[in-house]
């Protein structure tokens, strides 16, 4: 009984430290430190949710937010910059290292921080919505801004307006909301401008440039700002950094939910229960095809997919497998091209660290169709080869005549002894061969002469 309670607690422990990642010990006030480094996706809003949490439930006096991001997806973003809004504890936004940018998406979130500062060597900037496959990302490319509409405007369609003066609208709002420059803002989203560090203090952008987090807490102290509603003076100065570091979960979905990662799990997951179907009792494929199938689609459903996309995908591995067994050359081909093209529709938007990459796409498209055509060889040459197991295995083969009478007698077959009739008169010694088997009794003739002893 004892051994169980104990086994229970463990559990419940191991359970408490794997859904709360960033959970430590400690009382007082805390400056509490998160990174985000990279592209902003579905990881960063996870690790940004778990720190605010983490430093609202130690009551920690700020969350520093270190950014160092070239953009990514806006769905991830406005995720960040609500729960930023949201939370009861202050966030300051800080560039940092040196080198370190927050271009695009990270604009908005620095923007969305109760303080923001940056680090000597940094910049931000660049927030210009890019529309691609239909919605928008942060950022990408441009359209041709030489070609003009009937008002003047750069060539596009409505919904390129439309994303561009949400956008705006954001970054206008949240700079309203923190006292910032909203005219720069927008000048960043329609012109996509960019600032160093000492220009974004001139232009009121960011509150304070700051060398290190000691600077940045003691530039802090004493400024007053609006957390969820509430006035609230900040007393950061001399206080204790604590940094959080991101989970095993985190860096799990970090790297599965790059769309890339994510089409080679389903291929070696759709493979590997392929393989496991016609190789019933190896095990090992099926399970792992299983696990990265699941994680697979685990990813593409945090990422804005094109399910259109996905279902080609899926089809063409499906033509392409039928393909290994059923040879035939439209299958192949239908297979390959349902593949790309749905590789090339998956995502509804890109961004960096989110766009789908044709040097992962064609080397797997051609390397599936390499294994459909190499399973189709052997599929074909054993089709074409003579049976080697059951009655039709024994047609054609010489057998040795044991004992005979009339029509019927015994022969010698494969080292068994078989009951044998012939149509034609045969006897012992001469050279004789299966014709039919039937009922556990094999039909013989008298060999071909010319045929030299060769094998029907």
């Amino acid at each position: 009984m004892i051994f169980a309670r104990v086994a229970l607690l463990a559990a419940a422990l191991l359970a408490a430290a794997v859904v709360s990642p960033f959970s430590s010990t400690g009382s007082g006030k805390v400056a509490l430190s998160v990174a985000i480094d990279g592209a902003i996706g579905p990881a960063s809003t996870r690790q940004l949710e778990e720190a605010l949490d983490t430093a609202a439930k130690r009551d920690a006096a700020v969350l520093i937010l270190q950014l160092n991001t070239p953009g990514g997806l806006v769905t991830s973003m406005r995720e960040m910059i609500a729960a930023i809004l949201a939370s009861p504890v202050p966030v300051i936004g800080y560039v940092a290292p040196a080198g370190g940018h927050a271009a695009s998406a990270g604009t908005y979130i620095l923007y969305a921080t109760h303080v923001a500062a940056m680090a000597p060597g940094t910049n931000l900037g660049a927030a210009t919505p890019v529309e691609l496959g239909g919605l928008p990302s942060l950022p990408g490319g441009e359209k041709d801004k030489d070609q003009k509409d009937a008002t003047g405007r750069p060539a596009g369609d409505a919904m390129m307006a439309k994303v561009t003066n949400d956008a705006v609208a954001l970054i206008r709002s949240l700079a309203e909301l923190r006292g910032r420059n909203g005219d720069w803002g927008e000048k960043a989203v329609r012109e996509a401008a960019s600032l160093s560090a000492s220009a974004a203090l001139q232009e009121h952008v960011i509150d304070f440039v700051a060398r290190d987090t000691t600077e940045l807490l003691q530039l802090a102290d004493g400024r007053t700002v609006d957390v969820a509603g509430k006035k609230q003076v900040l007393a950061t100065d001399g206080l204790q950094v604590e940094t959080l570091e991101p989970g095993w979960f985190i860096r799990l979905l970090a790297v599965i939910t790059d769309p890339n990662v994510a089409v080679i799990l389903m291929l070696v997951g759709v493979y590997g229960i392929i393989f496991e179907f016609t190789s019933p009792g190896a095990v090992a494929p099926g399970v792992i095809g299983t696990i990265c199938l699941v994680l697979g689609l685990y990813a593409l459903n945090l990422l804005p997919i094109n399910y259109a996309g996905l279902a080609l995908m899926l089809l063409g591995i499906a033509f392409l497998a039928v393909e290994a067994f059923n040879p035939t050359v439209v299958l192949g081909l239908g297979g390959v091209a349902a593949f790309l093209l749905g590789s090339a529709l998956l995502l509804k938007v890109e961004g960096p660290g989110f766009a789908m990459s044709w040097a992962v796409i064609g080397p797997a498209a051609a390397l599936t169709l390499g294994l459909a055509l190499l399973t189709g060889t052997y599929v074909w040459a054993a089709r074409k080869s003579p049976p080697r197991v059951g009655g039709e295995a024994m047609r054609g083969l010489p057998v040795e005549i044991l004992d005979w009478q009339g029509g019927e007698g015994h022969v010698l077959a494969l080292g068994e002894r078989w009951r044998a009739r012939a149509d034609e008169p045969v006897a012992p010694g001469d050279s004789v061969e299966v014709t039919d088997v039937g009922d556990l009794v094999l039909t013989v003739r008298r060999r071909d002469a010319n045929n030299n002893g060769a094998i029907r």
